[in-house]
């Protein structure tokens, strides 16, 4: 048994040898290779190229990350400038809305005024025919009057009296007194036609008033359409540079996303292949010792 076990031994140490032996051997030719690596020069210029290209790409993350700074800051810049565009807008719109309110309101008083107008000739076509109608009376009464004189006078020649004896005074008094309500009603009439006369005027200066009002209503809303108008298009274009800026953003964004995926990987690779080596080392290590132990029991 104690023979047996001793064979089963030297065939463990043996292969235990022959693996130190293939392992050692093969730490040595890795060990020569990252010696030659390490001076020759193009593993100096794989590294440096490779720290180079890490530069770089730091050089270009902080770049970006500058330039997704300076977006941002152009961003709320659009955003802002977007906002003062909107506040403008619904300023102008109120002002057009009161404008248009303004217009109606003159063209509401438009509308009185050609009706007090329609109203005020209506009365001096209405005066004039009263006025022509108390002439025809008066004319009429004068007549009646000259035929009642001429009748009197018949009678009174008819009488053969002295004809300055006869004194026609209720005649004259009747005379004076039409005469003075014909003026009182001419009077009366041309103070109508100026009060008339000026009510007309102030309707005409009323009326230009209105229709000038409405003049500077339609020019100010012709001016505020086309401010509403350029400020549409500022917006729009505000809006699109802002799309762009996005669109720009996004795409550098994935870039640089894609770039830093690609770094992550082979970071790991390398943390893959160092913690691959430290397995190696470890495993060698712990052989060693064990082989050690095997060997100092064999002994």
């Amino acid at each position: 048994e104690e023979s047996l076990q001793m064979w089963d031994l030297n065939k463990r140490l043996e292969a235990y040898l022959a693996r130190v032996k293939f392992l050692e051997e093969e730490n040595e030719v890795l060990r020569a290779e990252i010696q030659s690596a390490k001076g020759s020069p193009a593993g100096e210029s794989w590294r440096a190229k490779y720290e180079e290209e890490l530069r770089a790409l730091r050089d270009a993350l902080d770049h970006a990350f500058r330039e997704k700074c300076t977006a941002e800051l152009a961003r709320d810049n659009l955003y802002e400038e977007v906002q003062q565009v909107k506040s403008r807008c619904q300023k102008e719109q109120a002002a057009r809305e009161a404008a248009k309110k303004q217009l109606s309101l003159s063209r509401k008083e438009l509308e009185e005024e050609r009706r007090a107008q329609i109203w005020l000739k209506e009365r001096a076509v209405q005066l004039e025919k009263e006025v022509e109608a108390l002439l025809e009376v008066h004319e009429e009464e004068k007549a009646g009057l000259d035929q009642e004189i001429m009748s009197f006078s018949q009678s009174l020649e008819s009488f053969r009296c002295a004809p300055v004896a006869f004194q026609p005074v209720e005649v004259e008094d009747y005379s004076k007194r039409l005469s003075e309500i014909w003026k009182g009603a001419v009077e009366t009439y041309k103070t109508e036609v100026s009060q008339l006369e000026g009510s007309l005027c102030q309707a005409k200066e009323n009326l230009w008033k209105a229709v000038e009002g409405n003049q500077q209503s339609q020019l100010q809303l012709q001016h505020l359409e086309k401010d509403l108008v350029g400020l549409k298009a500022r917006k729009e274009m505000l809006e699109e540079s802002l799309a762009r800026q996005w669109q720009e953003q996004r795409g550098e964004a994935e870039k640089f996303q894609l770039a830093m995926e690609a770094l992550e990987q082979e970071k790991q690779t390398l943390r893959a292949q160092i913690a691959q080596v430290l397995e190696d080392r470890q495993q060698l290590m712990h052989l060693k010792m064990s082989l050690s132990l095997e060997v100092a029991t064999y002994r």
